[in-house]
């Protein structure tokens, strides 16, 4: 798989000014700045930015070294504002120009000066723990890939976009904890990967009201279902096999990279089994409501959720 370029039709003026559209549909705090901030002002940006999307995720960094945190802040800063980029811009081509102009920063933060707090705060991290700059440029790949490609037609090609849109992530997890060996990488592979077809799995009706269907063709054909089924939300007999069937591949990617837990450190393996059982419990959700998931997104109980949570944190304390 190739990255997607921009279209060559469009001048350098028109995306400078669709990057400038596209910086107003987003939060103001994601707009690069004038002048750069300082290194302890971008390090409380990414502290904020991860505190105040997901609840669970200063949950998450509590079973890391403290020392850790503050690396994971800047890693799971860029990888939020890179996916709201490619995935909360309306217009493909504004997409594509933010994206541009957000690699460019990425390019100072390897080599020059960047202005935005992210890459301020990052490059010390990727400087100290020495990571490839393609492993964030990676993530720039799916997402303009997110532009320009809605339909898959094997599952091969849902596993190229994996390749480039969550395995990624796990590497850098894995640098930040001082992994950077292939086995271990190729095992989170797997988890990541994983998770990434549940959530494909869970979002079925919501991707595919934003022109995206990831389901492979070659299983729709198979199990005779159409286009025309999901967008009206008919969950047929055909659709709810054929979800059975990719719950079960997903669960297969999830059992393939549990030896990882058990190669790492017990801090960093406590995280994995959490984002591995919460991956588990999506698709447990999707089975309990007969694999449909165009008439109600299936999602996890909070009850659930915590009991996860407990679970993990007895490991802790063991």
């Amino acid at each position: 798989m190739s990255s997607v370029p921009t279209d060559n039709r469009v001048s350098p003026a028109q995306l400078r000014m669709d990057a400038s559209v596209g910086w107003q549909s987003l939060p103001a705090e994601y707009a690069i700045p004038e002048r750069a901030p300082s290194l302890n002002e971008a390090q409380q940006y990414c502290a904020r930015l991860a505190h105040s999307h997901y609840e669970n995720f200063s949950v998450v960094t509590w079973f890391l070294p403290k020392h850790l945190h503050q690396h994971f802040y800047n890693v799971y800063a860029y990888c939020r504002i890179s996916d709201d980029l490619g995935d909360e811009v309306a217009d493909p081509q504004q997409s594509l120009a933010l994206l541009d102009q957000w690699e460019a920063e990425l390019e100072q933060c390897y080599s020059g000066e960047p202005r935005h707090p992210v890459f301020v705060a990052l490059r010390p991290t990727v400087r100290e723990l020495e990571i490839p700059q393609h492993e964030f440029s990676d993530l720039l790949r799916a997402f303009r890939q997110d532009q320009t490609t809605p339909r898959y037609p094997a599952f091969a090609d849902v596993l190229g976009y994996c390749q480039y849109s969550a395995n990624p992530v796990g590497h850098l997890v894995l640098y930040v904890c001082g992994y950077r060996d292939a086995e271990r990488q190729k095992l989170s592979d797997y988890t990541c990967t994983a998770l990434q077809l549940a959530n494909f799995w869970q979002d079925v009706a919501v991707d595919y009201g934003k022109g995206r269907i990831y389901l492979p063709l070659e299983d729709l054909a198979k199990y005779g279902v159409t286009e025309g089924d999901i967008a009206q939300r008919r969950a047929t007999p055909a659709f709810l096999e054929m979800m059975k069937f990719e719950v079960a591949r997903a669960r297969e990617w999830f059992q393939m990279g549990l030896p990882l837990a058990k190669m790492v450190d017990k801090h960093l393996a406590l995280d994995i089994e959490l984002f591995s059982r919460g991956g588990l419990e999506i698709l447990n959700a999707i089975e309990r409501q007969g694999y449909d998931v165009l008439t109600r997104r299936p999602v996890i109980s909070k009850p659930r959720k915590l009991w996860l949570l407990a679970r993990a944190a007895a490991g802790k304390l063991l």
